[in-house]
């Protein structure tokens, strides 16, 4: 079954590519590999999740903050692509988590990533996975998600 099936069946939609909010793009191929920069909870170009998770934000909404975050590299993924379809499979999700002080569950947060790409990719969505603590993000934004993808031989 196609990628773009699956999300249709999921009744998932992958959002257009935000915008860069500095002097970075998107996102790169580089040979079967596609690098996406680091996305933001943002909705219609508004962070739907600020703050800090554990302090402003619980573990949930930072679970829903970085299913957007996955969902935003996808678009971005998607507007180099054109389709999710030649992904081969996704190789690896580092996530940064905007912590209140003496916080410590990144890992249960980018499940809300880990969780969708393995819901629409299934196999080929496992990947392996950072989750970091970090004190700021841009935009205040409670999580930022990047990933590499591998795509099927063209």
């Amino acid at each position: 079954m196609s990628f773009e099936k699956r999300l249709e069946e999921l009744a998932i939609s992958i959002p257009p590519v935000p915008r860069p909010v500095a002097a970075y793009v998107p996102v790169v191929r580089a040979g079967r590999y596609v690098y996406t920069s680091g996305q933001l909870p943002l909705i219609d170009g508004l962070v739907k999740y600020q703050g800090k998770v554990g302090r402003d934000l619980t573990v949930e909404e930072g679970y829903l903050a970085a299913r957007i975050c996955a969902l935003n590299c996808l678009g971005a993924v998607r507007s180099l692509l054109e389709s999710l379809d030649p992904i081969e499979r996704i190789v690896k999700v580092t996530g940064f988590v905007n912590s209140a002080e003496g916080f410590n569950q990144q890992p249960q947060v980018l499940n809300g990533a880990s969780e969708l790409l393995e819901d629409i990719f299934g196999g080929e969505g496992r990947h392996v996975r950072s989750a970091v603590g970090v004190g700021e993000l841009p935009l205040n934004a409670a999580v930022e998600v990047e990933m590499i993808v591998q795509i099927r031989k063209m």
